[in-house]
């Protein structure tokens, strides 16, 4: 198997009853690689994703990780070989400060006198600090999530995943719903993220967010694979074409 590449899926069918999700899929992501996943809703995005971090399990086909095939039973299992997770909702908590949603689930502990307690200044330390060496600058650790931007909500989910060894960072509609300007904010991110040799994948409907900081694209349409570009070699109009094509409404 080709070094450079990080992970692999091969042939991945999966069903739900009668409806058949995918259909021998194909999907690879190199080692620092940005590759943005398009296609319109019920194009399979979602499911071939799912089934990458063990949400699903495929009916059909394997998947390799570093060269090795795996199979993840659970989110936590591919999280654990640095599969890392930003779905939409973003699992964060809004009643909660930053530091505890940066480290929710994995909080640092200090043992004093047989007792382990949260480590709650450190924490606190570890969260806004890392922040800011990613570019993102907050205000205090103790903010409530529920009133930070849309833009900032994305950088604190993305900074976790970075801070906890993330080599495969997967960002769901990163972008959805954000202005113009916390969009540049997030597509900087995913290019510092790049920087640091971790691979993305960018699930995503709008070709022009993506278009920006991927170096290639993949098109789903009804559960199949219907292209793998390279960036230079496909103008956002022809993918828009093809999708729409593949989809049967044509081009607008």
């Amino acid at each position: 198997m080709n070094a450079e590449i990080l992970v692999e899926m091969k042939k991945i069918v999966k069903n739900f009853g009668k409806v058949q999700a995918l259909k021998g899929v194909d999907f690879h992501v190199k080692k620092g690689e940005v590759v943005g996943l398009l296609g319109d809703n019920g194009a399979g995005k979602s499911t071939l994703i799912k089934i990458l971090v063990g949400y699903h399990q495929p009916d059909e086909g394997e998947i390799y990780f570093e060269g090795k095939k795996v199979k993840f039973r659970s989110p936590w299992d591919s999280r654990s070989m640095g599969i890392e997770t930003v779905y939409q909702d973003l699992a964060l908590v809004n009643l909660m400060p930053i530091w505890r949603n940066f480290f929710l689930g994995r909080e640092l502990k200090k043992r004093i006198m047989g007792i382990n307690f949260l480590d709650v200044l450190n924490m606190k330390k570890i969260s806004i600090e890392y922040l800011k060496t990613i570019g993102i600058k907050l205000r205090s650790p103790n903010e409530t999530v529920a009133f930070l931007s849309g833009g900032e909500r994305q950088a604190v989910a993305i900074a976790r995943a970075l801070y906890f060894g993330a080599k495969l960072l997967i960002l769901d509609e990163p972008t959805a719903a954000l202005s113009v300007g916390e969009t540049r904010k997030v597509l900087e991110l995913i290019k510092e993220t790049k920087r640091r040799g971790i691979s993305v994948i960018f699930i995503t409907h709008n070709i022009y967010h993506v278009y920006e900081v991927a170096d290639r694209l993949v098109l789903l349409e009804k559960g199949k694979k219907i292209g793998d570009f390279q960036k230079q070699e496909v103008t956002p109009e022809k993918v828009m074409e093809i999708i729409a094509a593949a989809a049967g409404i044509g081009a607008s």
